[in-house]
């Protein structure tokens, strides 16, 4: 290890990992250009990966500077995971870490100086996309998510209320700062807070640059549309935990007055979307605040009343990337 750099903790949460995919993964983190590292693992109570399995794997795989892993020993889910780590982890930048994409070797190096000279609190990187396979097919995430819009710079906060542009395993962020925002929101995921916190409180850096080959799979944590099946699930995934977002940080979030009076006008608009839903009126205040998210909007105002068949047909288009 260099000493004269600072050091970087890469905190990597597991969950029941295919083996192979973890392989790529770690091998990446072995080869980073950056000489002052430190990895932090833990495994999310996988029962079908048994814990010594991944355990040998680290070890095997990492073996340029130290490495810790250990076993929750409970479920926390991804979030909670990765906020034990966040806590319990040492350095001055942390770096979060997937277990399954694969990191170009200059990926820590770049980020880091790119921190060091903007002052930003927070870096994000553009990424290829892979397949299951690990066959690139596309040069930016902004090809498969259409509506991806990569921000700089200070205030961003207002508009990461309901949308995020920084991708956790592209981040690299001041730990300090990090550790500050503890405890992460229980409706929103780890990334996303953050970069809520970091916009609130100083600087952002996206650099439209890719940095990591990003592993895209049926089984994707944030893939679009997760976890939404019918128009019920829809109301449950994309409606109701919105609402309950939105009072969780009216309640918890520090923020400035600027913040806290889009936060409430936010909320307004998330009420009304449950109530629109739910046939008990809302769609004037919908449409007076379509531009918190215009096409979620819109097409709330009339997927209330379409039949089963017709709103599993716009599904599809939507993880389509077709609207």
């Amino acid at each position: 290890m260099e000493t004269g750099k600072p050091l970087i903790s890469i905190l990597m949460a597991v969950y029941e990992p295919r083996l192979d995919w973890l392989r790529e993964q770690l091998e990446s983190l072995e080869k980073q250009s950056y000489p002052n590292l430190r990895l932090y693992v833990r495994d999310d109570c996988s029962s079908a990966v048994r814990f010594q399995e991944t355990e040998r794997l680290v070890k095997e795989c990492i073996r340029s500077f130290p490495c810790e892993i250990r076993r929750n020993e409970e479920n926390l889910g991804s979030n909670g995971t990765f906020e034990r780590l966040t806590r319990e982890a040492e350095g001055e930048y942390f770096a979060y870490c997937d277990q399954d994409d694969v990191w170009l070797p200059e990926k820590l190096e770049v980020l880091q100086e790119e921190l060091e000279q903007s002052g930003a609190l927070l870096v994000c990187s553009d990424m290829f996309i892979i397949d299951a396979e690990g066959r690139r097919v596309a040069d930016s995430i902004t090809k498969v998510r259409r509506r991806h819009r990569f921000q700089s710079g200070e205030g961003l906060a207002e508009n990461l209320l309901i949308s995020n542009f920084v991708t956790g395993c592209t981040m690299l962020v001041r730990s300090e700062t990090a550790k500050e925002a503890v405890p992460f929101c229980p409706y929103m995921v780890h990334d996303h807070y953050l970069a809520l916190w970091c916009g609130e409180r100083g600087t952002i850096v996206s650099m439209e640059l890719p940095l990591l080959e990003y592993r895209v799979h049926r089984n994707n944590q944030t893939s679009l549309l997760a976890g939404v099946t019918d128009k019920a699930s829809y109301g449950t995934v994309r409606i109701h935990k919105m609402l309950e977002r939105l009072r969780w940080l009216k309640e918890h979030f520090p923020c400035g007055e600027r913040l806290e009076i889009a936060l409430e006008n936010r909320l307004t608009w998330a009420q009304a979307r449950e109530g629109n839903w739910q046939h008990q009126g809302g769609k004037w205040t919908v449409w007076k605040y379509r531009r918190y998210s215009p096409v979620p909007s819109l097409f709330e105002l009339f997927a209330p009343e379409m039949p089963e068949w017709m709103f599993r047909i716009f599904l599809r288009m939507g993880r389509k990337n077709l609207v």
